[in-house]
C-alpha cells in the first residue's frame, strides 16, 4: 500500500509541475531608427524595444561585454536584428528638416514567460 501511495504522489507531483510550464507565445515588436549624423556619411542607430526612456539612464544597446554596440551601417544593424531572430515588418522615412530618418519595424515570437509584462 505504501508503494502505491508513493507512486501516486510522485506521479501527481510530476503532473502538477508539468502543468505549470506556460507555453503561450506572444508577438513582440521593436523599431530600428537610423538618423544621419551631421556633416558625415554615417548614421546613428537606435533600437527601441519599447522600454522606458530616461535622461539619467543609458538605454543604448550593449554587447555581452557591456560596451555600447556600434554598427558600421544601417545594413549592419538590420543584419544584427536578423541574426537575433527578429523578422522585418515595415520601413518608412520621416522627414526632419532637410534629412530623412528611417524607421524599420521588426517582430519576434517569444514565450510569454520570456517577456516582461
Amino acid at each position: 500500500m505504501k508503494k502505491i501511495i508513493i507512486i501516486f504522489s510522485i506521479a501527481f507531483t510530476s503532473l502538477q509541475s508539468f502543468s505549470q510550464n506556460d507555453t503561450t507565445k506572444v508577438e513582440q515588436y521593436c523599431e530600428v531608427v537610423a538618423t544621419p549624423k551631421l556633416f558625415s556619411n554615417k548614421v546613428t542607430i537606435d533600437i527601441n524595444y519599447g522600454e522606458e526612456k530616461s535622461f539619467w539612464r543609458d538605454n543604448r544597446l550593449k554587447s555581452d561585454e557591456g560596451k555600447v554596440k556600434k554598427f558600421n551601417s544601417v545594413v549592419d544593424a538590420l543584419n544584427y536584428m536578423g541574426k537575433d531572430g527578429w523578422l522585418f515588418v515595415n520601413a518608412f522615412p520621416v522627414n526632419i528638416g532637410t534629412s530623412q530618418v528611417y524607421h524599420y519595424g521588426f517582430r519576434k515570437i517569444f514565450l510569454k514567460t520570456e517577456t516582461a509584462d
